[in-house]
């Protein structure tokens, strides 16, 4: 997950009585409304998938022969900071851009996508939007009171909030009011619906209740209202808000600092773009009190089928290494939830929902951050430009865009992406930038083991022949493709020559037989076989790949974690302890063919997941070695949070004062052909390995100005830091078959409609038909995981939840008897399906409003 996309909103002008009771009903009412209105846009956007103009001819031909191509089907792509999203269908018409790398959820620039003739677009439903609470307090350390320092306020901002509002009237519907830290277009919703719901009324909108809430704890904290401002210690209390500039997170911004000063603060409204944002809130100490509310956003880099992680995320100081995470304090309940959570710590199946669902619960207790909606963003593209895009991460997070990219009628050519941001933070390959402007161009710069299904999330093997999982007995996990085994057996002994930890103090590997010589057992077991020849292959900068690119980043995980070396960072403890308290070590069971073994405790629903999660991917040691001199010098560190702490630069790999210094290190590496911890890396190094690494990296950095160096089908050409553009280009070593990941085409997205009676007796029976299909035709049954339907009575309550039954090819049917109806009482009820395919990760929701009547 990234930070980089935020929302807005203006005044709530809905009618409103002060009845509670009917004030109640009004809610229900307004609740039905909005989702009905969601779930057209839900259908609209599901129903158009791949957009097009439908009078634009198809190609005469198909593009070159593409098995005379290997590596990137264009030959170079040039990013450039557009900050002004209202210029996008011009710049494509104009032809200077090809394509953006954010989603567009303005409904005018959507209409203006729409009638383009030019302009195509794709669709992902991955990008939240939230606000971010500072928890330090109760005063910053200039004195000021933070109100968001207490729980309850945090809370009671859930209930402030009107998140149909956001939805509606900021996004024109393409947007969904989320209320959970789960995401509502990823498979776990469907999942825990029936908690979800409930949650969801427990937490809607009511501003009397949430400011009975904000007074009572204000009053508490020593804070008296003086004609209707609130004060402390004789000053008014004054809320900071954070505002990103660059969409609709402005409008956010205002609308709820608007709420604010109706409830009797005042407000002081700071507007900032990306760059300017990230050196307060991420950089920064919340301690200095520079803000209290940021309007923060998230884009899911994937789509993700097991969200079980998140609460470790939000919550708890095990999320980021930065200053804002490190304050974070959750109470003891949920954090050991949440780390349990992290770890998969559970048995069954049914313990795992129950643990989700308190999970939840203490979350929205906690509320460091409020979800506000769930986004529906298309991704503007020039007709002739084609790219697989993620049904989660649309364009900017999706992993198979640089495999995929190409002009529909030829082979090469030059691509520009517009982006709101670039070069937002430092780039290093330990703890740079986060941002999912600069991740998208990494991931172009990058060839990872395996790459996630972007229609399913499920990941498929890029560098992998084959792989084994053995898991224990009782250990849940399915095993969707064929390019793995699963074997189930009674207890997993781990091998005793695996290394267990590296010791910083005698630098060395401990193995699991030194550590634990009575034996150790775990619940998973993972072999990979790395595809023929992935040793053989080279760096962008013409080095050879070796052992060592895979054993120096395990190694400098526990250097940077140990309190005794100089590359120690705080920040980096409270994940590092969670891996350690699940990882049961790892080995290198052959060099040719290249095989790892590595056993761990922690385990995904998906066998799939298992095995991405265990593979060591590598990075260019020569490289990282770079950066950790450095940071053994005092002189720069791989994280904000110690770059902070040590009032040194934040290492940067490819622009500004970073580059003097890393220039120094190489210079110094490279006379004495240095290499980190080189006694234990020794035996993983070629003969005269270290003197050719570093004279191809100096090479690389005198001829490209940078050190960025990696194995993508792209590498980084140029970095232009004050013209805010950056440019990759074609990497000609790239062995793949150009058309290798091109089978993928558009998603299968359900398109579900419900068909039934809008008024019922008390006394009849009901029958709903369900109607499921893919561009016309009936959904196949065999790729429909599961339909149910949730039932809820006048009072917005969940009374049942079941499937629904199949009537025929691409129907199915809901059948409630009298009695049924009966004990819904008399109203508005409402009948929702969730449908789920096996094609694509995301449920689909139809809606049906019915009143019962006497």
């Amino acid at each position: 997950t990234v930070p980089g996309w935020h929302l807005g909103s203006g005044r709530v002008q809905w009618p409103r009585t002060r009845n509670p009771k009917g004030w109640r009903l009004m809610e229900r009412l307004d609740m039905a409304r909005t989702q009905v209105l969601t779930l057209v846009a839900v259908a609209v956007l599901a129903g158009c998938g791949r957009r097009e103009d439908p009078d634009r001819p198809d190609p005469a031909t198909p593009p070159a022969d593409l098995s005379d191509r290997q590596g990137a089907l264009v030959d170079e792509i040039v990013f450039r900071q557009e900050p002004d999203p209202g210029k996008i269908v011009q710049l494509i018409e104009a032809g200077t851009h090809h394509a953006f790398v954010h989603g567009i959820s303005n409904p005018a620039i959507f209409q203006q996508m729409r009638a383009s003739r030019q302009t195509a677009y794709d669709e992902s439903r991955g990008t939240s939007s939230e606000l971010t609470f500072n928890p330090i307090g109760p005063t910053f350390a200039n004195g000021d009171l933070n109100p968001f320092h207490v729980p309850a306020i945090r809370e009671a901002m859930n209930r402030l909030v009107n998140r149909r509002h956001v939805a509606e009237e900021i996004f024109g519907g393409l947007a969904v009011p989320r209320v959970l830290p789960i995401s509502t277009g990823f498979p776990d919703y469907a999942r825990l619906a029936a908690e979800a719901r409930t949650l969801e009324l427990r937490y809607a909108h009511d501003p009397e209740a949430a400011r009975a809430v904000i007074t009572r704890e204000m009053e508490a904290l020593g804070a008296r209202k003086v004609d209707g401002v609130w004060t402390y210690e004789g000053r008014p209390v004054e809320i900071r808000l954070l505002i990103r500039t660059e969409d609709e997170r402005r409008r956010i911004g205002d609308y709820v600092a608007n709420l604010l000063e109706d409830s009797g603060f005042r407000t002081r409204r700071l507007y900032r773009v990306a760059d300017e944002a990230s050196r307060i809130w991420i950089a920064g100490d919340p301690a200095r009190g520079e803000w209290h509310v940021y309007t923060g956003g998230w884009v899911a880099l994937v789509i993700n089928r097991d969200q079980a992680a998140e609460f470790s995320f939000y919550y708890t100081p095990r999320g980021r290494p930065e200053p804002l995470w490190q304050a974070y304090t959750p109470t003891e309940e949920l954090d050991t939830l949440a780390d349990r959570l992290q770890r998969r710590d559970y048995g069954t199946w049914e313990e795992r929902q129950a643990m989700m669902a308190r999970g939840l619960e203490l979350g929205l207790q906690d509320s460091v951050r409020i979800f506000l909606v769930d986004q529906l963003n298309v991704w503007p593209r020039h007709r002739d430009l084609e790219m697989a895009v993620d049904l989660a991460a649309g364009v900017s997070g999706s992993s198979l865009w640089p495999y995929t990219i190409r002009f529909r009628d030829r082979v090469g050519g030059r691509v520009v992406f517009g982006t709101p941001q670039i070069l937002v933070e430092p780039w290093n390959p330990v703890a740079g930038t986060n941002w999912v402007f600069d991740s998208m161009i990494m991931r172009g710069l990058t060839d990872a083991p395996f790459l996630p299904d972007p229609y399913t999330g499920l990941f498929l093997p890029q560098r992998v022949a084959s792989a084994e999982l053995t898991v224990q007995e009782g250990v849940s996990v399915l095993r969707t493709h064929d390019w793995l085994t699963v074997e189930t057996v009674p207890e997993i002994v781990v091998h005793p020559d695996a290394w267990l930890v590296w010791d910083p103090p005698t630098a060395s590997f401990v193995s699991v037989g030194e550590r634990h010589p009575e034996g150790l057992t775990a619940r998973t077991r993972i072999r990979v076989r790395y595809e023929d020849g992935f040793l053989e292959r080279t760096w962008h900068d013409g080095s050879q790949v070796s052992l060592a690119d895979l054993v120096l980043p395990w190694i400098l995980a526990f250097e940077r974690t140990h309190e005794q070396s100089p590359l120690f960072d705080r920040a980096e403890v409270p994940s590092f302890e969670v891996y350690l308290r699940h990882f049961r070590g790892w080995r290198i069971v052959s060099r040719d063919p290249l095989e790892i073994e590595a056993f761990s405790d922690q385990i995904f629903p998906d066998a799939e997941w298992i095995v991405a999660a265990r593979t060591p991917a590598g990075s260019p040691w020569h490289a990282l070695a770079l950066g950790i001199l450095a940071e053994q010098a005092g002189e720069l560190a791989f994280s904000s949070d110690k770059a902070d702490q040590q009032q040194v630069e934040w290492t940067n790999y490819i622009a500004g004062p970073s580059l003097r210094v890393l220039d120094r290190h190489l210079e110094s590496a490279r006379a004495r052909n240095l290499v980190p911890f080189g006694e234990a890396l020794a035996p993983f190094l070629r003969e005269g390995e270290a003197e050719a690494r570093y004279a191809a990296l100096a090479e690389w950095r005198r001829a490209r100005g940078h050190f960025w160096v990696n194995d993508g089908p792209f590498y980084l050409h140029s970095v232009h830091p004050v013209e805010r553009n950056v440019v990759i280009r074609r990497f000609e070593g790239f062995q793949d078959p150009s058309d290798k990941w091109l089978r993928f085409s558009d998603p299968m997205i359900p398109q579900v409609e419900i068909a039934g009676p809008l008024m019922v007796p008390a006394d009849a029976e009901a029958t709903f038909t369900v109607d499921i299909r893919f561009g016309g035709a009936p959904y196949p049954a065999d790729d429909l995981e599961a339909v149910d339907y949730l039932l809820f009575d006048p009072e917005g309550r969940l009374v049942r939840r079941r499937a629904a039954d199949a009537t025929g090819p691409g129907t199915w049917e809901v059948r409630l008897d009298p009695e049924d109806i009966a004990a819904l009482g008399q109203g508005a009820c409402r009948l929702e399906v969730a449908v789920s395919s096996r094609r694509v990760a995301m449920p689909t929701f139809a809606s049906h409003t019915f009143a019962t009547a006497p």
